[in-house]
């Protein structure tokens, strides 16, 4: 029977650096950079592999899961581990490739990380998508503050009503610049903003489609019962979470989204910090988004009745359980004196509650997709 050796790689764009132990002993019994090819990469490990039983981990980057599938390829157990999970050493001065694959092996080894839920392609497709059109939309808001500034740079202050009205549109229309360069840097910077809703109309379309295959559907459907949550939000919720049964309780996926508060104690004194904010920041974004719109009444709006249409009756009786209990937090917060940013955080957390609850029961058929 082979023994177990544990391999922790630093993965970069042109070199992975892989440190590894064998089982229970303290010291590396090998250090190698190899070049980031998969060719090489793979000879490294089948070298490996002949002797010992292989369990790989990195961390997760901007390299994705393809260091990942390379191994699984050649039949080597990989994990991705969440940056968060890894112990730093305070006051530390020395920040090389090397000792950080070594923490990473150790750590793994101690089973001391939080390991990472790998896509399959196809949801790694689904999920870039919803994340194209976030970007988009981040360019969108960086453009029209670039317009309002540029304007109030030449005291053309709207002082109407609200920006980006159909008003505020008209008004923008209407400004004309004597000077050819300022003429131009205006109408490029509108021609920019047109040019990126017609763009982001267009990934729209392509998320719907793909909200209502086959594949997503049945999720979307009743993920779309709960008030605030539409098919944008639907959709970045399912490819970002992805398998909501891989949590055991509401409790843990709180815990992974980082909407539980932190907690500093020590002896008889407990001390509780802000939301810990580890995890996904999107999902914890648009559940932010989505928990303001439980300030209001309990109600079935002609939107939501819509929705609902042809949808389970649990889940529509879910979902207005979830109403009237986050809108009674929110008011019984409010009561309180609470700020405004702790009670929606507040109410964000058991939302998440409420979807994980309905989500769980779903079987997502991806493979057939």
């Amino acid at each position: 029977m082979k023994s177990i050796a544990y391999a922790g790689n630093d993965v970069h764009q042109s070199t992975i650096t892989a440190v590894v132990f064998k089982d229970y002993e303290q010291e590396p019994f090998l250090k190698e950079t190899i070049t980031n090819d998969k060719r090489k990469v793979q000879k490294f490990y089948l070298r490996l592999k002949r002797d010992y039983e292989i369990r790989a981990c990195y961390e997760a980057s901007g390299c994705g899961y393809v260091f990942y599938r390379w191994l699984k390829e050649i039949g080597i157990s990989c994990e991705v581990v969440a940056p968060h999970s890894i112990a730093q050493r305070r006051g530390r001065k020395i920040k090389t490739d090397k000792r950080d694959a070594r923490k990473l092996g150790q750590q793994y080894r101690n089973g001391e990380l939080a390991i990472v839920h790998i896509p399959k392609e196809k949801e790694e497709a689904a999920r870039s998508l919803t994340r194209l059109r976030e970007q988009i939309m981040k360019q969108k808001k960086q453009t029209k503050q670039y317009i309002l500034k540029f304007l109030q740079l030449r005291d053309l202050v709207y002082k109407e009503g609200d920006n980006w009205t159909q008003k505020h549109k008209r008004y923008l229309e209407g400004i004309r610049f004597d000077n050819e360069t300022e003429r131009f840097i205006f109408n490029t910077y509108l021609e920019r903003l047109e040019h990126i809703g017609v763009e982001t109309r267009l990934i729209e379309e392509k998320i719907h489609d793909m909200a209502f295959s086959e594949t997503y559907k049945e999720a979307v459907g009743k993920l779309r019962c709960f008030r605030g949550i539409d098919t944008i939000t639907a959709m970045s919720l399912i490819t970002e979470i992805i398998d909501f049964k891989r949590f055991g309780s509401a409790r843990q996926i709180m815990a992974f989204l980082g909407v539980v508060p932190g907690q500093d104690s020590s002896g008889e004194v407990r001390k509780y910090l802000g939301i810990t904010k580890t995890g996904n920041k999107r999902i914890r974004r648009l559940l932010v988004e989505s928990a303001r719109h439980y300030r209001h009444r309990p109600a079935i709006t002609d939107s939501l009745k819509k929705r609902q249409q042809g949808q389970p009756q649990k889940v529509i009786n879910h979902s207005w359980k979830a109403q009237k209990r986050l809108h009674n937090k929110y008011i019984r917060l409010f009561s309180r004196g609470k700020k405004k940013q702790q009670i929606i955080t507040a109410v964000a957390r058991e939302l998440i509650g409420f979807v994980w609850s309905v989500m769980r029961d779903d079987e997502l058929n991806l493979s057939a997709a």
